[in-house]
């Protein structure tokens, strides 16, 4: 298998020799050629307009360090609108030419990525398995026997496979993640409407997520963060509005009695050491109660929401049912039996559901689940198709309606070289706030990413746009009383460090909680005290500070470093009388006194 192509070693690529792109496109031309998986995609962008669109690259914009996706190739499931192309969403008699891009498409164009096809699927996002589909069933890249996973299984296997450097999936119900764990990478499912699904093939449109694939969560998530937006032209679209996650998280693991791999021990044992991994990490593990979960997860295929997917392609059915993949139509034609009634009867069942699964999340702060319990070969799966994709979506179908984010991350491999992955899924628009977790969990694993399991980066880069950084000093810092004001906030912690030399600290009489005072004083000479830098949105930023009660403020604060940042500092004129604490090195050393 080829290097994969990483977004960091592309950027240093293009740094030194911009032209490079022109080698970069012929590099992936041949790359394609030489693929041993035919059914990867169903059409691809002409060679010759592949090379005409790095030249137009360096034309328009000659300096890549101006698009933050600059000469990076990717592919898109054909269920998303290329304009001047055929979507098919894995159905020929269905394709149509598309008119416009999708806004998913439109929005990695301008961040100067460069598309290279369009790629294989579960016909209309209908499974996850990736055998439904007329243009064949592309393979796991560890074993051609076993399936890739789906429904947006060429998406998964192209960058497994080394050929572009990330892909556009769509996850209703596992798409994004299940092919991830089939092929040792990543899949970020973001918070449903965080990315524009306009001009996408819905399956369930009230359910559907644009996700992405790449080698690592530091690539998955640059990616995410161009497509973010709210999009007038989906009525499912949400704003971000990023919530934080505390730096010690409690995470959530299952029991013993919701634990079922369908007979694969190797599976099982492999999710046993994921929990213990996650224990080295420094997260507490807390069992939790799946059986609302389950439940919730059983609705997208047994209950009324099969009609959404009825709804998305009613006409077509009407007209050439013939021309459905036959497991597909089977499902998708069981919606005729649901009523208005029972739509409603499955809202209300839902709401229900969500209640006592908000009570299970409140226990922790995220879940690590197995992204699947088990994987099958590809004949297994053709003879009993519905049964064994439905194992499955187990750990994966109740997300979207939980409204939750999620990222796939590998963690481990079967004695038979096959991939096992978990999934840590959070609250929504906790998106940029999980991924410094699930980066950490990967580097952790040692699996590295695709086929050829190359090491990736163990971190993810802060948001910079629209966030501002806040030092804290005493009741913020993490485990303290007024952390919380950070996190619901939107905050993450970004570094724990000390002060440059020349600050003092003391206790602030008549304060509660009990708070610090910080202050600078020229010319003392002491070993900096203990502080935290945390990470806030602008709008979250301007209330908490609005909030800060005198005689506390903020100002500029030199960090051991020499970097200067924002941060808590005290009128001097409290501080008469006070006991000083600088001696003892941080607040928590302090409250370490008391005990």
């Amino acid at each position: 298998m080829p290097a994969l192509f990483t977004l960091d070693a592309l950027r240093d690529r293009y740094a030194a020799r911009p032209e490079d792109v022109l080698d970069v496109v012929e590099d992936v031309l041949a790359r394609i050629a030489a693929s041993r998986d035919p059914a990867i995609f169903i059409s691809r962008v002409a060679p010759e307009e592949l090379r005409a669109a790095a030249r137009d690259l360096l034309t328009r914009a000659p300096d890549p360090a101006r698009l933050p996706l600059w000469g990076a190739p990717f592919v898109v499931k054909d269920n998303i609108d290329v304009s001047g192309s055929e979507t098919t969403a894995g159905c020929p008699a269905y394709a149509y030419r598309a008119e416009a891009d999708a806004t998913v498409v439109e929005k990695l164009k301008a961040a100067g990525a460069l598309l290279v096809g369009k790629t294989n699927l579960d016909q209309f996002a209908t499974g996850l398995n990736g055998t439904r589909s007329p243009y064949g069933a592309p393979r796991s890249v560890f074993n051609a026997d076993y399936v890739s996973g789906g429904s947006s299984s060429g998406s998964a296997v192209a960058v497994a496979s080394g050929l572009v450097a990330f892909s556009l999936g769509t996850d209703t119900a596992g798409s994004g993640r299940v092919p991830a764990a089939f092929n040792n990478i990543v899949g970020i499912k973001p918070t449903p409407g965080l990315i524009s699904a306009a001009g996408v093939v819905p399956a369930c449109r009230s359910l559907d997520c644009v996700n992405v694939f790449t080698a690592s969560v530091a690539d998955g998530v640059m990616v995410r963060r161009v497509l973010d937006g709210f999009d007038a032209r989906d009525a499912y679209s949400v704003p971000p509005a990023p919530k934080g996650l505390p730096p010690r998280p409690r995470v959530g693991v299952l029991a013993a009695k919701d634990r079922e791999f369908y007979g694969d021990a190797e599976s099982a044992a492999l999710y046993q050491q994921a929990i213990a991994r996650a224990e080295t990490l420094g997260w507490a593990t807390v069992e939790f109660d799946y059986a609302p979960f389950l439940a919730i997860a059983s609705l997208l295929y047994e209950g009324p929401w099969l009609a959404e997917r009825l709804a998305a392609i009613e006409p077509f059915l009407h007209a050439q049912p013939e021309a459905l993949d036959p497991t597909v139509r089977g499902l998708i034609e069981q919606a005729r039996k649901f009523t208005a009634a029972d739509a409603f009867r499955g809202q209300y069942r839902l709401k229900a559901l969500l209640l006592e699964a908000e009570t299970e999340i409140k226990k922790c702060d995220f879940l690590l689940l197995p992204t699947s319990p088990t994987i099958y070969k590809v004949e297994a799966m053709l003879a009993d198709p519905v049964r064994l994709n439905a194992h499955f979506g187990r750990y994966t179908n109740f997300v979207n309606f939980c409204r939750m984010a999620a990222i796939a991350v590998p963690s481990g491999f079967r004695a038979d070289g096959l991939p096992f992955g978990v999934t840590l899924i959070a609250p929504g628009q906790c998106d940029d706030a999980l991924a410094p977790f699930a980066a950490a969990f990967h580097d952790a694993t040692g699996c590295g990413s695709g086929a050829a399991k190359e090491p990736v980066p163990a971190k993810v880069a802060p948001v910079a746009d629209g966030r501002i950084e806040i030092v804290v000093v005493g009741a913020h810092l993490t485990g303290q009383p007024l952390n919380g004001q950070l996190t619901d906030g939107g905050g993450f912690l970004v570094e724990s460090t000390r002060t440059a030399g020349d600050y003092r600290l003391f206790v602030l009489p008549n304060s509660t909680p009990a708070k610090p005072g910080l202050i600078r004083e020229p010319g003392f000479s002491g070993a900096g005290l203990e502080v935290e830098v945390w990470s806030l949105p602008a709008d979250s930023f301007g209330r908490f500070v609005n909030g800060i009660p005198a005689p506390l403020g903020v100002g500029k604060v030199t960090l051991a470093s020499g970097r200067v940042a924002t941060g808590f500092l005290c009128e001097a004129h409290a501080l008469r009388g006070a006991r000083e604490i600088t001696e003892l090195g941080g607040w928590r050393a302090y409250l370490a006194t008391l005990a």
